[in-house]
């Protein structure tokens, strides 16, 4: 919300991205504090965002979906970001509210960033259809990795001189400083593929709404951990295109997931696989039947794939992947944050900075942690399914 630092990327490389008629900005931000965000922006703006809302609506042909892209940690992201989601299910109840979320790291630099993601989360348990998380040290962790290979020459690779691992000041090569750039271009490579069937032609294009359909078995159960693959792409190194299967490997291990996580070795619920560049179905089949073997699926859904696949790949390269995980591996991330949130809690730390906000009471506090504790459970229960003999269902033989 703070206008210096929108007025900041209106002068930047990004300006004619954005419609600066449709921007809204107040002389300062909400402070770290969701209460801000959500209680005071929301109420204060609402009706300002709705108009432009509805203004963005009129031009679609098909409106499919609303994206929402914020961060958890701080107050406007949160508070404000899951006002608007309540908004949107009013006012556009049929259209699907797809939800980015950047959840914290452990060492953030926002003390109170465990209030302002568990309140948020209870707005998201409610209102979102399906919410991609993604935390920030998977992002960074990946980023050094990129810089690691590239520097130590193993790839015997050459970085693109306008490459986001290069440009930003040279943010990788100062190691200290987080390189806030090309962290973002992997979320925005995320929803470039996300979006890929509703924008070119494909044997198999997948819309966003069928994403929720096959892979929301429960309305609680929206988590869904991505990864991307080639993860090199992304940065515009420019190395060997990988093998195709070598590519669909890669979309399950851990050094891939935008989430800290292992879904590997956890339960899946669904998955799905978004496929771009030259590949055939066969191919498709061909991974799926190799990798079934080493994941595990709720027994209810042994056959739980969902594929896409479109004709474009990113470009200068010949394929990509997006894997969608509905899977228990979300679960760590969850019971961390609600420990930080306790540690805090317990004492009241900083508590009264929420509560002299007109609307807060400490009863949403108590709510925010119960609705997590439960969406944990609901995992819990999952997880305790796992390695159960999967049982044969008689099928049904029709009499001709």
């Amino acid at each position: 919300m703070e206008e210096g630092v929108v007025n900041e990327i209106l002068q930047g490389p990004l300006r004619d991205v954005f419609d600066t008629k449709q921007l809204i900005t107040d002389i300062s931000g909400s402070g770290n504090n969701w209460a801000v965000g959500h209680k005071v922006f929301g109420s204060l703006y609402q009706d300002q965002i709705l108009e432009k809302f509805r203004k963005s609506a009129e031009h679609c042909d098909c409106l499919q979906c609303f994206f929402i892209i914020h961060s958890m940690g701080g107050g406007t992201g949160s508070g404000l970001g899951t006002f608007l989601l309540k908004v949107l299910e009013d006012e556009f109840p049929e259209v699907y509210r797809f939800v980015t979320s950047i959840y914290p790291s452990g060492e953030d630099d926002v003390i109170t960033s465990p209030y302002n993601s568990i309140l948020a989360m209870k707005e998201l348990n409610e209102h979102a259809d399906c919410v991609l998380p993604i935390d920030n040290q998977s992002l960074f962790d990946i980023i050094s990795k990129i810089d690691l290979m590239v520097n130590s020459g193993k790839l015997g690779t050459t970085v693109k001189p306008k490459s986001l691992v290069t440009s930003s000041s040279g943010a990788l090569k100062k190691r200290h400083k987080k390189p806030f750039d090309a962290m973002n271009n992997i979320v925005a490579n995320l929803l470039l593929n996300l979006t890929s069937s509703a924008r070119f032609e494909g044997s198999l294009n997948m819309d966003l709404n069928e994403i929720s359909m096959n892979l929301v078995p429960f309305p609680q159960l929206h988590h869904l951990v991505s990864s991307l693959t080639p993860l090199y792409t992304l940065t515009d190194v420019n190395i060997p295109p990988r093998r195709l299967d070598q590519m669909f490997s890669d979309a399950f291990s851990k050094d891939h997931q935008l989430l800290r996580a292992d879904p590997k070795h956890s339960l899946y619920l669904a998955c799905a696989l978004m496929v771009r560049g030259n590949v055939q179905i066969s191919d498709l089949r061909r991974n799926i039947e190799r990798l079934k073997p080493s994941l595990q699926f709720v027994s209810w859904n042994q056959e739980g794939w969902k594929t896409s696949l479109c004709s474009v790949p990113p470009v200068g390269h010949s394929h990509s992947l997006l894997a969608l995980a509905n899977n228990t591996c979300v679960k760590p991330t969850f019971m961390e944050l609600k420990e930080r949130f306790m540690r805090l809690y317990k004492k009241k730390a900083h508590l009264h900075h929420y509560l002299q906000v007109e609307g807060m009471e400490e009863s949403c506090f108590t709510e925010a942690v119960s609705s997590l504790s439960a969406l944990i459970q609901e995992y819990d229960q999952l997880d305790a399914t796992k390695n159960m003999p999967v049982q044969d269902l008689p099928r049904l033989s029709i009499a001709m």
